[in-house]
């Protein structure tokens, strides 16, 4: 059992942490205390899961750059050089550069002929099944579903911060009691033990309160340890390193929430604008379009072509060795080895995931969105008696500590009305910070924060 000045100092060593690491009292080396909208603004600014989502935006608009380039004519220079003695090609190279003569060229034997040729292509697609109009109607999809993913990490993220700063103060607030708690057995020990050596209190008492006081430092300790790992967790949140100063202002009184709207009222409004069920919505279009592109690859396909270039035995320009070819080429595929079939499948296959995964994230959200609202109710509706049980159980011990000084109650009843008073203090902290969270988790579940 420690001694009374190694209890009193481990209070106070308590006490001066609590002083240094949640008050922040010390304006030179910690930050200014942030309320909960500046949190939030800190998170906005700095958590890098949003920047991938506006990463993933980005993307998705080059993406539909990509698409778009197939209705622009697409244009390439090359340069070829030919060294044969085959006689059609020969030949052939010969008559291109305006070489050929007819009088001293032996078509059978032509000898080695060299051919240089520079030239510049330009061919427009007219048409390619729909493929192209399907896939650029799809990336401009896949930028609304980026935008709506974005909202949905938002929405989850402000949620997730707000979730955690109420779990910070509520932290807090159990270590204050703590700390209190702490204080007023202390004095009572002090006051038994002089009892005790005057011969008015049993061992037994003392040795109840030395267990309380040692319960109530381990409860100090734990409550310590809460406070860092839920500051960590914001801090996390905040894209901040546990290195990283910022505090939380711990002197702001939140008021309770309201009692939330009916189900209906609240399922009306999370169908109607949650991020994360218009972004299944927008994936089912996506994959409508990749079908009908899909399907696109069974038509033919047209492209309009212009060829100009020169071909000379020497990279000398000359107009007069220039040709030009201008023409439309349609085709259309067969047979590729079942490979449009399978991939109109996969499209198709497709489809189907992104309806059931849209149907799946509705009953998702049907259910947080129930579950969010029963917690809450549960939570004030503990909020409410909680307060009420604190009140009552002051009294009680106001009543029963005058009777213990009256020495009419043992200290044993009088360490449990106030074991009885600590516990409805407990409640009534964890009630009053559960309404505030699961209002958050409301909030989340329609789609508040977007």
């Amino acid at each position: 059992m420690r001694s009374l000045p190694d209890r009193i100092l481990l209070t106070a060593c308590s006490l001066l942490l609590v002083l240094n690491n949640v008050a922040h009292a010390d304006t030179d080396t910690h930050p200014a205390l942030n309320t909960l909208a500046q949190t939030i603004d800190a998170a906005l600014a700095n958590n890098p899961e949003l920047s991938i989502m506006q990463a993933r935006i980005d993307q998705a608009d080059a993406q539909l750059g990509q698409a778009l380039a197939i209705f622009y004519p697409q244009i390439k220079t090359s340069l070829s050089y030919q060294y044969t003695n085959n006689p059609a090609q020969a030949f052939a190279m010969l008559i291109a550069q305006r070489r050929l003569n007819m009088a001293g060229t032996d078509f059978n034997h032509p000898g080695f002929v060299e051919d240089y040729r520079p030239q510049v292509t330009a061919s427009y697609s007219l048409f390619r099944g729909g493929q192209d109009y399907y896939q650029s109607q799809a990336a401009q999809l896949g930028i609304e579903n980026s935008e709506l993913e974005k909202s949905a990490t938002r929405n989850r993220l402000l949620s997730n911060v707000t979730a955690a700063f109420y779990g910070e103060l509520a932290a807090i607030d159990s270590h204050k009691m703590s700390l209190r708690t702490i204080e007023a057995v202390q004095s009572e020990l002090e006051q038994s033990r002089a009892r005790f050596n005057a011969g008015a209190l049993l061992k037994s008492d003392l040795l109840s309160l030395e267990v309380q006081l040692a319960e109530a430092q381990e409860a100090d300790s734990q409550a310590a340890n809460a406070i860092e790992i839920a500051h960590n967790m914001l801090k996390t949140l905040l894209g901040l390193s546990v290195t990283d100063a910022f505090a939380i202002n711990v002197a702001l009184e939140s008021q309770l929430p309201k009692s939330p709207e009916g189900y209906n009222d609240l399922l009306a409004k999370a169908l109607s604008s949650h991020p994360e069920l218009k972004a299944a919505e927008k994936k089912v279009l996506i994959a409508e379009k990749q079908v009908a592109a899909a399907k696109g690859a069974h038509l033919p396909k047209a492209d309009a072509f212009v060829n100009y270039g020169s071909d000379s035995n020497n990279l000398t320009y000359n107009s007069n060795q220039d040709n030009l070819t201008a023409g439309v080429m349609v085709e259309m595929d067969i047979f590729t080895g079942f490979a449009s079939q399978e991939k109109l499948k996969k499209a198709q296959h497709e489809l189907t995931m992104a309806n059931e995964t849209a149907r799946q994230t509705r009953l998702r959200i049907e259910n947080q969105l129930k579950t969010a609202e029963l917690r809450l109710q549960e939570a004030l509706s503990r909020a409410r008696i909680s307060a009420l049980a604190v009140q009552a159980s002051e009294e009680a011990l106001r009543l029963v500590k005058e009777q213990h000084q009256a020495g009419v109650v043992t200290v044993t009843r009088y360490i449990d009305a106030e074991v009885a008073r600590d516990k409805a203090q407990t409640r009534q902290i964890s009630s009053r910070y559960d309404a505030l969270r699961f209002d958050a988790e409301l909030k989340q579940a329609i789609g508040f924060w977007q």
